[in-house]
């Protein structure tokens, strides 16, 4: 299978996207992982990232779609895109990609949350800056407060999660994702879940929906 899973920043696609390629057997692509290890690697596509998230905005989209492309490229079984497409026009760059080895996208699934919902969650994320193991200090809090409990550094909020910064990206989101959203409801298998529902309750109805898939195409 091949599934695109969209949603707005904090929506949980991350956590969401984890749980469904490790019960499906998917390889899971996330463009915010391509991304820290091009920067950790501090290589030049790196560099030009990192100013990006620092300030907010998304990087172009020539640059993203040549990044998971060649992902894609050494991929031998299906997959579940997090993260990927974000724009109308990575998503029209992803089509071109595929029907060149005559493929598509099975099944899009849109995580739905409100802007206050939205803002309570990302400003609460931490992440460990060693290990990349994320928390959230409402949901998910570390046992040791500001320690990871995997490997005990100190916990950080990265810059793209400060208030002023997830303003800028629920803005950017609004303008440039959105008609994505019109467009895959048009393209594909869509369907839709609100993703402020407990994070349980929605990989629940986000695995309903892929078996029903599944079935349906046997």
């Amino acid at each position: 299978m091949r599934i695109v899973l969209l949603g707005c920043p904090g929506a949980g696609k991350g956590t969401q996207s984890k749980i469904l390629a490790e019960r499906y057997g998917l390889e899971h692509v996330a463009t915010g992982d391509l991304f820290r290890a091009e920067i950790a690697a501090k290589s030049p596509l790196g560099l030009k990232v990192e100013n990006y998230l620092k300030s907010g905005t998304l990087v172009p989209d020539a640059t993203v779609v040549d990044l998971v492309a060649s992902k894609l490229d050494g991929l031998t079984r299906g997959f579940l895109l997090d993260g990927f497409p974000r724009t109308l026009e990575q998503a029209q760059s992803l089509d071109k990609y595929l029907s060149k080895n005559k493929a598509g996208i099975d099944l899009v699934l849109y995580l739905n949350m409100n802007e206050k919902e939205v803002m309570r969650r990302l400003t609460s994320r931490r992440s460990c800056p060693k290990c990349g193991e994320l928390y959230n200090v409402i949901s998910r809090p570390p046992q040791a407060e500001g320690k990871c409990d995997k490997c005990g550094a100190d916990l950080v909020q990265r810059p793209d999660d400060s208030e002023t910064t997830v303003k800028k990206r629920l803005m950017v989101y609004d303008d440039l994702t959105r008609p994505l959203v019109a467009y895959y409801r048009s393209q594909s298998d869509f369907h839709e879940v609100d993703g402020a529902q407990p994070v349980e309750t929605v990989t629940e109805q986000l695995t309903s929906i892929v078996d029903s898939n599944r079935g349906a195409a046997r």
